[in-house]
């Protein structure tokens, strides 16, 4: 199974509507008075369209405890360990000198350098770690003296200072500088929405085994699997073998339950038209599953898919074939409310 969640439509209307208040404010036009200094955040806070990815993972697994007798949950909590990047050398604990450690460090700098070589920017070759500063030349294994490069340019520096490597490129040598410190911020925000989600599995009762994106990639590897989000999910945590995988999963994307706001607005931010307040008109809601038998006219035949109310009761179907308008209610029938998913069956990318 697969969640979709609807992140990236929650940030955009979160900017669309400070664009809307920024505007009102400059063009010093009607509009509410900010409100930054009297309103406080608390602990563990985490960003509207973050907090969905938590609300709406916890959400379904609700629903999977009451269909199927879940007795244990694994979760990948930390893309990478980044106490483990940071002190190579540190021990006490057995896998950070073992295999697991090399997987650690080539997420992490996968992600940072975006599967490119950091002095030609060339992708979809065979990349290898690369000492900013050569180990030779006094340089240290700390992830932030680790870079990506392709096998050409990797032999080409060997062990110079990169100052001496890149001297007739000094755009490319700050660029490379300075993107070695650069925190993953994006990183960042997942791993904290991944502790937060782990807090709010703990809150469940039930066994939490947690787990990093370089053990999941290290259970993939040994098993011979194909890489896909559904597979990954497979091999996340502790892991003994593997059998096989499914062929089809069933996915399920976010779509909300509508919105709060009862108007809509122009270009400009303004109110163009006013929505009703009830959201049921005869017996339907936008969002349902129905399906429509047409007999007769332009729009014959049976239409299947969600709907969009209207007051004049003419409704909107949206089907796999796209969107058919003005089919009248007496024609509907209801075959499941809607319940803030969307659910359809896919076949697994890695089996296509």
């Amino acid at each position: 199974m697969e969640i979709m969640h609807r992140g990236g439509v929650i940030r955009d209307r979160l900017a669309a509507r400070a664009g809307y208040r920024r505007r009102r404010r400059s063009k010093n036009l009607r509009y509410r008075k900010p409100r930054f200094d009297n309103r406080t955040r608390p602990a563990g806070w985490l960003g509207p369209s973050l907090q969905h990815r938590v609300d709406g993972t916890m959400s379904m697994i609700g629903r999977l405890r009451r269909w199927a007798p879940i007795t244990a949950v694994h979760v990948e909590r930390v893309a990478f360990d980044a106490h483990l990047l940071q002190n190579p050398d540190v021990s006490g604990i057995g896998y950070q000198h073992g295999t697991l450690h090399g997987y650690e460090t080539r997420e992490y700098l996968l992600g940072k350098w975006r599967h490119r070589c950091a002095y030609c920017s060339a992708s979809g070759v065979p990349l290898n770690i690369d000492h900013i500063h050569p180990r030779s030349r006094g340089g240290s294994d700390r992830i932030s003296n680790l870079t990506l490069a392709c096998i050409a340019c990797n032999q080409i520096k060997g062990n110079q200072p990169i100052e001496v490597f890149l001297a007739e490129r000094p755009k490319v040598l700050a660029t490379v500088l300075a993107d070695a410190k650069r925190p993953l911020h994006n990183a960042a925000a997942v791993s904290t929405t991944r502790w937060a989600l782990w807090r709010a599995l703990t809150g469940t009762g039930l066994p939490v085994h947690v787990g990093s994106g370089g053990r999941t990639k290290w259970n993939r590897h040994r098993t011979a699997a194909p890489k896909s989000h559904t597979i990954d999910a497979l091999h996340v945590g502790r892991l003994g073998t593997v059998t096989g995988w499914p062929h089809r999963i069933l996915a399920a994307a976010a779509t909300g339950r509508g919105a709060y706001s009862r108007t809509r607005t122009d270009r400009y931010g303004f109110p163009r038209l006013r929505l009703p307040r009830t959201k049921h008109v005869h017996g339907y809601a936008t969002g349902d599953l129905v399906r429509a038998v047409v007999s007769t006219g332009l729009k014959r035949g049976t239409h299947l898919g969600r709907v969009a109310v209207r007051t004049t009761g003419s409704f909107n179907i949206r089907t796999r074939y796209g969107l058919v308008q003005g089919i009248h209610h007496r024609h509907c029938r209801l075959l499941q409310r809607g319940d803030g998913w969307a659910y359809t069956t896919l076949l697994e990318t890695s089996c296509v």
